[in-house]
């Protein structure tokens, strides 16, 4: 039977990949602080008796032998870094280290998540695994941001020097149940505002545009890459003239933000909450649109699950969720 640790395993995207890895068969350590993570998440899981819990930060070093590694573990909402970005910036690198050093140690294969965001507010439209991004190194996003740089020039690194199998998956928006309520995200703002009849707050014009993942489709993709044999993606990435096997995963179906809040009050009729416009924060990217042609290619992998689709189950949950909370 393999072995699988999810970093960060009791959040939003880490609960779903251990659900994911037992159904597969695995037996599952999840390690988290619980910083945004919550008992909540994997308080079925903890019943199969496949699965357990280790409360760590994974800023200092951990043990165990496993076969597969993946480190999820990492703030990922505007609020949540900015409000602990120190914590966030380590637990990038001083993270990633640990998670390397352990590969290192028993060759466990790893697949890193990392993000959008490494594109910063980004001039390539849409955005292709070679382009390197228009970053910010100092301003309140680059905890995160730079970040996340470092952590895949750890595992390009690693990788490089002491031959670690590492894989990484560049993270466009996703959302879906579990989503924690406060986190800032745009999905997750719009749906509580939308189900506490509170104004949809839109930050500039509405006129951004992002990319909308179902965490399903994300976790699809994360299994087809680890499962993929490492010459199978050597040679695909050489091919390619890719120094780090890297894939982008999101919906490249493209929505303004405006058009998010429209779609989300048409489907949550009842309420009775409007449109509100705030001044677009610092270094807020204006476009994302994911190019997934090498995901295509490589995992023959694409998203299946349809924005409205999605948003109705993610509604369902926070139905459940906030309403019964606010009573």
């Amino acid at each position: 039977m393999k072995k699988a640790l999810v970093t960060g395993g009791a959040g939003f995207l880490g609960s779903h990949l251990s659900r994911r890895l037992l159904d597969d068969g695995y037996e599952v350590t999840a390690v988290d602080n619980l910083y945004t993570g919550s008992m909540k998440n994997i308080d079925r899981l903890l019943e199969n008796p496949r699965f357990s819990f280790l409360q760590h930060d994974i800023v200092r070093p951990f043990d165990g032998e496993y076969d597969e590694i993946y480190n999820l573990a990492c703030p990922a909402s505007p609020i949540h870094y900015q409000n602990s970005p120190v914590e966030t910036t380590l637990t990038c690198v001083m993270g990633m280290h640990n998670v390397l050093e352990r590969a290192r140690a028993t060759g466990a294969k790893v697949l890193h998540a990392s993000t959008s965001e490494i594109y910063g507010d980004p001039m390539v439209h849409p955005q292709v695994e070679a382009y390197r991004g228009n970053v910010n190194t100092v301003g309140i996003r680059s905890c995160y941001d730079e970040g996340k740089r470092c952590a895949e020039t750890l595992a390009s690194d690693y990788r490089r020097v002491y031959g670690v199998d590492v894989r990484l998956v560049r993270i466009f928006n996703t959302y879906g149940p579990r989503m924690h309520p406060n986190d800032g995200r745009v999905i997750s703002n719009f749906i509580v505002q939308a189900l506490r009849n509170e104004d949809l707050t839109i930050y500039g014009d509405g006129s951004q545009t992002r990319s909308f993942q179902y965490s399903d489709d994300l976790i699809d993709a994360m299994r087809l890459y680890m499962d993929k044999p490492r010459a199978e993606i050597d040679k695909f990435f050489d091919e390619k003239n890719l120094e780090v096997p890297v894939l982008n995963t999101g919906n490249p179906g493209e929505y303004t933000i405006a058009t998010l809040a429209k779609e989300i009050l048409r489907l949550i009729p009842e309420s009775k909450s409007k449109i509100a416009m705030r001044p677009l924060p610092s270094d807020d990217p204006r476009r994302r649109k994911p190019d997934i042609t090498l995901a295509k290619e490589l995992l023959g992998w694409e998203p299946r699950v349809p924005l409205a689709e999605g948003l109705e189950k993610t509604i369902a949950y926070f139905r459940e969720r906030i309403l019964d909370s606010d009573e």
